[in-house]
């Protein structure tokens, strides 16, 4: 059987002034390399960090027990350490966790306020094919049996002259003249001529045509992009924009 029994050199101190405790162990480093250094009260991380390049065997507010061999002492404060590296790492993972949350609740906040927008912008979009649905049935309501109903385009040099009330579903190219008695509803562009003596026309920009109603030609620039009401009412013209109902004077 072979046994050895080592003395254990402690060296206990605190600390009032760390440039003088560094200064001191500075000139006796060879000294206390072999022994096992206890820190009473505060160490800063500049004298842990300094303890630690020098290859210095150091604990903190440890109090030693009487009867340890050195090897028991050096497997305690070994684990010691070990603890101390287990919580700043458990510490950096928690922080790098708080990080990745705090970027996930961002990327959810954006998804959110994306899916507002969409959902935002798809009832708008319900709305107006709700609107061009009414309007679809207003023209449709207006298509009596009285009604004259043109589906085909009118050609450069045609001239039509309607009795009664005139639905166009197609253009009236430049050239082109469409007369009619009663009100004239207009579904697409009008680049020619039209004259109309009824009770009411309904049409969209014609920057290029020439209109005509009761005798008075209807200047191009009241009309706006949207679908216009022209009316006769207490012998003057009134042009509205049907959408936002809006009213300007001929």
């Amino acid at each position: 059987m072979k046994n050895r029994q080592y003395s254990l050199k402690v060296f206990e101190t605190t600390i009032d002034n760390e440039e003088d405790f560094m200064s001191f162990f500075d000139t006796h480093q060879i000294l206390f390399q072999d022994h096992l250094i206890v820190i009473k009260g505060r160490m800063s991380p500049t004298i842990k960090a300094y303890l630690e390049i020098n290859n210095f065997h150091f604990i903190n507010n440890f109090t030693l027990p009487i009867g340890r061999s050195r090897k028991a002492l050096e497997e305690e404060f070994s684990l010691q350490k070990e603890g101390e590296k287990d919580h700043l790492e458990k510490e950096e993972l928690f922080h790098s966790f708080n990080a990745l949350q705090s970027e996930i609740d961002i990327k959810e906040k954006q998804l959110q306020a994306s899916n507002k927008a969409l959902k935002e912008e798809k009832i708008k979009n319900i709305s107006i094919q709700k609107a061009c649905q009414e309007k679809l049935e207003m023209l449709s309501n207006k298509a009596t049996p009285s009604m004259t109903i043109i589906d085909n385009r009118i050609r450069s040099g045609q001239e039509l002259n309607i009795e009664g009330d005139l639905l166009l579903l197609n253009r009236v190219n430049s050239g082109a003249v469409v007369k009619t008695t009663g009100s004239l509803i207009a579904t697409q562009l009008i680049e020619g001529s039209i004259r109309c003596n009824g009770q009411l026309m309904m049409l969209s920009i014609s920057p290029k045509a020439n209109i005509v109603f009761h005798g008075v030609e209807v200047d191009n620039n009241l009309l706006k992009s949207q679908l216009n009401r022209i009316e006769l009412k207490n012998r003057e013209i009134h042009i509205t924009q049907v959408t936002k109902k809006e009213t300007n004077w001929a």
